[in-house]
């Protein structure tokens, strides 16, 4: 009991260094009682929607999580009072000639899903709280609900999003992928102002879900289509631990975007340490993924009267 109330006290610490340093920076106009008064029963209805959908698809905690670090990473500073970062753009579907969908784009064609459970996330809401919680935050929400349902850290999540009218195809195209090499992963990490430390710890999420065989480091094997699924996690696929790094550590891991965080020549001074400190100690790796989840949560967000509050996920207004 006295480890777990010192962990707790040390999450709370560390998460308390993170939100004093994005107000120093301007950075965070967003807030964990957003919808205290207008929507108090949000969080209970975003955590008992995914509980239902994962009776029947284990899978969709990682895949909401996902999402969420999708939507986040689409930031391009000429765009960014139309589509900044975490604006719940990676939702909308084509709508051409004005809208063109991000789901298509490489890192997100045959591997982000879960969008029919916002919908439904969405449906709860509004009838909950109508027209009140934001797509974006609905992302938000879901990912950390979906990380605690799975056995993973808690934290309180940073509330106040706005919806995107635009998609940003271009910085979609960007997005971190299963095949970058670790310069050109760190270099995606530090354009939207996140480290080394935020960059293994994120890909930490790599600890539970399943991945198309197409994308991992042994490709198909004879007789399986590109679309195969395999577990990430060989041992515990669908609980959020810190075995990724282990898997690091025995030259196991699934995706080469993480191997590489310990193979690369460069990596024995950057991410070797850190996944070598991770693997040895969960709840510093819990700690750490939850302050870069609000780091994340927080890149260039739409709040006050930019954006809207979509009435639909998948369409703007």
């Amino acid at each position: 009991m006295a480890a777990a109330s010192s962990s707790r006290a040390s999450l709370a610490l560390l998460l308390c260094a993170v939100l004093l340093a994005l107000a120093s920076a301007g950075g965070s106009p967003l807030s964990s009682t957003f919808y205290d008064a207008s929507c108090p029963s949000a969080h209970d209805v975003v955590r008992r929607v995914i509980q239902s959908a994962r009776v029947s698809d284990p899978r969709i905690p990682a895949s909401l999580t996902r999402l969420h670090f999708h939507d986040c990473f689409v930031n391009v500073s000429t765009y960014r009072r139309l589509s900044p970062g975490c604006d719940g753009s990676i939702l909308l579907d084509d709508d051409l000639p004005a809208i063109q969908t991000e789901k298509t784009a490489p890192a997100n064609n045959n591997s982000a899903r879960g969008f029919p459970v916002v919908d439904d996330i969405k449906a709860a809401l509004d009838e909950a709280c109508p027209g009140i919680v934001s797509c974006a935050d609905i992302l938000a929400l879901a990912a950390e609900i979906s990380v605690e349902l799975a056995g993973g850290p808690r934290w309180r999540v940073l509330l106040g999003r706005r919806d995107a009218t635009v998609t940003n195809i271009q910085s979609a195209k960007n997005l971190p992928n299963f095949f970058d090499s670790l310069n050109v992963l760190q270099e995606k990490f530090r354009n939207v102002n996140l480290n080394d430390t935020d960059l293994v710890a994120l890909q930490g999420a790599h600890t539970f879900g399943r991945v198309q065989c197409q994308f991992t480091r042994e490709n198909c094997t004879a007789g399986q289509s590109s679309g195969s699924l395999e577990n990430l996690d060989q041992v515990t696929p669908n609980l959020f631990d810190n075995k990724s790094y282990g898997n690091l550590l025995q030259g196991r891991a699934k995706l080469p975007s993480d191997q590489v965080m310990l193979s690369d020549p460069s990596a024995s001074t950057t991410t070797a340490p850190i996944v070598h400190r991770f693997a040895g100690n969960q709840q510093d790796f819990f700690r750490n993924f939850a302050a870069s989840m609000i780091k994340m949560g927080n890149i260039s967000p739409l709040t006050g009267s930019d954006g809207e509050i979509r009435k639909n996920c998948r369409r703007v207004n």
